[in-house]
C-alpha cells in the first residue's frame, strides 16, 4: 500500500470516527487542513442549528438550553433534520478522502525521499514518516 493511499484511508477513518461523535472536520485536521476543517465544522453545526430551529417543535426542544440540545435523542428527531446532517457528515468524510488521495500538490516545496510528504526546511526529520534528513548548506 502506497503512502498516499494509506494516508487517504487514515484520513477517512478519522473523519468517520469524528462524524460518529458529531465532530465534522476531524479528517481535515489529520491532514493539517485547518481552515477547511473549521469550515466543515461551521457548516455542519450551522446547518444543524438551522434545521433544529425550523423543523423541531420549540415545546419539545429549546435551543436556548444547551443541556437540552446535547441530551436530545437522535431517534426522536424528524428525518428532515437527521438526513441532511448525516449527508453533510458523509460529504465531509468523502472530501477528506479526496484531499488525501490526490497526494502532495506543491512541486516547489521540498519532499521527503522516503514518503514523498512535504518537508519543513527548519526540521531535520520528515514530520510524516520521521525519516532523518541531511540538509545541504547553500
Amino acid at each position: 500500500m502506497t503512502h498516499t493511499r494509506r494516508r487517504a484511508l487514515i484520513a477517512t477513518l478519522v473523519a468517520v470516527l469524528g462524524a460518529s461523535v458529531g465532530v465534522a472536520g476531524a479528517g481535515h485536521l489529520y491532514l493539517r487542513q485547518w481552515r477547511r476543517a473549521a469550515a466543515w465544522f461551521s457548516v455542519v453545526v450551522g446547518a444543524t442549528i438551522v434545521l433544529l430551529s425550523v423543523f423541531v417543535d420549540p415545546a419539545t426542544l429549546s435551543l436556548s438550553d444547551p443541556a437540552a440540545v446535547v441530551n436530545v435523542e437522535p431517534a426522536a428527531l424528524p428525518t428532515t433534520v437527521t438526513v441532511p446532517v448525516f449527508a453533510l457528515l458523509l460529504l465531509n468524510a468523502l472530501d477528506a478522502y479526496r484531499l488525501a488521495a490526490r497526494g502532495p500538490q506543491t512541486a516547489d516545496a521540498p519532499q521527503c525521499p522516503a514518503c514523498g510528504g512535504e518537508l519543513d526546511p527548519e526540521l531535520d526529520f520528515c514530520p510524516w514518516c520521521t525519516t532523518r534528513l541531511e540538509w545541504e548548506a547553500e
